[in-house]
């Protein structure tokens, strides 16, 4: 008899060769996991059409999920309403006149825009048309501005609401609104600790980052009376799920009903506008719920073959360090971010990971500690696997944007971005703290 893990190695198999041949990942999921149900009950179709009837309607009627559209539908109207220039200019009036200052409001923009939006790609896209333009203008090296932006685009699922923490909530059973608010601090670090790296650069090459003009005061007041409501609707969204006056789907529509009133009253959007942000949200909700088939497919068939329990038993009793099984486990998510994007590791991941990081002991913390501690974790792994070589979608993005830039100089530009990374991460699992501090303070 072929072992649970055996066989959960020989479906993973599956599924690699099936992304190496470009088959999107929501198909690739569900066929091998459609094969290996098969194939573990002995061929017989009326099980998996059994199966695909419940689960499909248990992924589809899930009320919790009504939130990722919502949000979705908050970042068009964010996108398509011109509110990334206001927070741009708005960051810009305050950092533009230091050296290497345009890239770290760039940087800035980013975290303010991920704030109501929740999505990685579409901050790099929507702060890469606005802020490439101005970093071009003032004479920033392309590795700079671009490897910047790439980075800077992280933000949209550090900074909450972010969609992939929505998932993983609904994967653990754990509280939205408290990963929401152990993700500000870490994100908040993220931003802070790109700007230094614009820093240090700057500070060894100035020519890569010339500094801007002053600006004055009575415009720096003007841009910031114009970013005053972005500020307000995030702060409606995170005070609204934590203060437990608005449960995530309200919040998240009172978030996309504000943003779209901000859009129209900037006059930024107008019917096309509103249409587009329709068909965007649309598109995407429909993709997200396309790769969430797939993963219930091929989770289903681990969970038949036993494989995330035998591997959580065998982690417990195999005497290993709890910090070098941790350590493993993200190196994985770094190998992973090789070859699929975000939410597709999370979904893929966290049924196989969570019981065996539930099952061990890291310094002490409870359970519901210990699963927000390592989903913010996990959150920023997966971040790195948007900018990291070979694939990093960020990258790619940005380089489209920037024609006259050389793909491997963007590449080389955000390897000090991802040096920060790295320091944050270690930062994070030996202070659990970090993330756990505005839980325990509000909780």
């Amino acid at each position: 008899m072929i072992s649970g893990i055996t066989v959960g190695g020989i479906i993973f198999a599956v599924l690699l060769v099936m992304l190496v041949v470009r088959v999107p990942i929501g198909i690739a999921m569900f066929i091998s996991g459609a094969g290996g149900y098969l194939y573990l009950t002995d061929g017989n179709l009326m099980p998996l059409l059994n199966t695909l009837k419940s689960t499909a309607y248990a992924r589809l009627s899930n009320y919790d999920l009504a939130v990722l559209p919502l949000f979705m539908l908050m970042g068009q109207f964010a996108t398509h309403g011109g509110l990334s220039r206001s927070l741009f200019r708005f960051v810009s009036a305050f950092l533009g006149h230091r050296r290497g200052g345009v890239a770290m409001a760039a940087v800035g923009a980013c975290a303010g825009f991920g704030a109501i939006c929740g999505s990685s790609l579409a901050t790099a896209a929507t702060m890469g048309q606005v802020a490439l333009p101005e970093l071009r203008r003032h004479g920033y090296a392309g590795s700079l501005a671009t490897g910047a932006l790439a980075a800077g685009g992280t933000l949209g699922i550090m900074i909450p609401p972010s969609v992939p923490l929505v998932i993983y909530a609904i994967l653990t059973q754990e509280s939205i609104g408290k990963l929401f608010m152990a993700a500000v601090l870490p994100g908040i670090i993220a931003m802070v600790g790109y700007m230094l790296v614009i820093q240090i650069i700057v500070g060894m090459k100035p020519h890569m980052g010339p500094a801007g003009a002053r600006v004055a005061w009575p415009e720096r007041i003007k841009s910031l009376v114009e970013v005053l409501p972005v500020l307000l609707v995030f702060v409606v969204v995170i005070v609204g799920i934590y203060g437990g006056w608005a449960n995530p789907t309200e919040a998240a529509a009172i978030g996309a009903a504000a943003c779209g009133i901000l859009a129209v009253v900037s006059g930024g959007m107008r019917g096309k506008g509103l249409l587009d942000s329709a068909l965007g949200t649309a598109t995407a909700t429909a993709m997200i719920f396309l790769v969430l088939m797939g993963a219930d497919m091929l989770n289903t068939s681990l969970a038949l073959s036993q494989m995330p329990g035998e591997l959580a038993t065998w982690v417990k009793d195999s005497g290993l360090p709890p910090l070098l099984v941790l350590t493993m486990i993200l190196l994985i998510y770094i190998f992973l971010g090789c070859v699929m994007d975000s939410l597709a590791m999370i979904l893929l991941t966290i049924p196989i990971f969570y019981p065996m990081v539930m099952g061990l002991d890291f310094f002490g913390l409870g359970q519901t500690d210990k699963s927000i501690w390592f989903g913010i974790l996990a959150l920023m792994v997966v971040e790195i696997g948007l900018v990291h070589p070979p694939v990093g979608m960020n990258v790619y993005i940005i380089n489209r944007l920037a024609k006259d830039v050389p793909l491997v100089e963007t590449f080389k530009g955000v390897m000090p971005f991802l040096a920060s990374d790295f320091l944050r991460i270690v930062l994070l699992v030996a202070f659990p703290s970090v993330s756990l501090v505005l839980v325990r303070t509000f909780g």
